[in-house]
């Protein structure tokens, strides 16, 4: 499901650079193909988070338990419907999260955390965070 995401965030990437806005993607693990087989859904940078820091210390986690939940079974369908396929390689049980990071001491302009597999973020949102960005001087 997050290569969904990753692919709307994607459409955004002309915006983006217009703007002078980097799209990154930061990963836990590549496991096999799954970077590559990711790539042609996100038009940005990859980087491996080997140490899990960018993770934090405390890992978001949904567990197998999650699986019953009627969201996530409605996000599945919807992805999939979509054409989008998961991997089920490696460890697929961390939330992830989209954040847009401002240039110098503006931090953190909008922070989404997914609450369950599949909760994805509003490109909408995304891009007016990025508009927000004031560029180092």
């Amino acid at each position: 499901m997050c290569r969904e995401e990753a692919s709307e965030l994607s459409s955004l990437k002309p915006q983006l650079e217009e703007l002078g806005v980097p799209l990154v993607a930061v990963v836990k693990e590549n496991v096999g193909t799954e970077i590559q087989d990711f790539r042609p859904h996100f038009a940005g940078d990859i980087f491996i988070d080997e140490q899990k820091v960018f993770y934090g210390p405390l890992r978001r986690q949904m567990k197998g338990l999650g699986f019953i939940r009627l969201g996530v079974w409605q996000n599945f369908m919807r992805a999939w419907r979509s054409g989008y396929q998961g991997n089920m390689n490696g460890e697929g049980f961390v939330l992830g999260g989209v954040f847009v990071i401002g240039a110098g001491d503006q931090g953190v302009l909008l922070e989404h955390r997914e609450k369950e597999f599949g909760h994805k973020v509003d490109p909408a949102e995304v891009l007016e965070a990025a508009k927000r960005i004031v560029p180092p001087k």
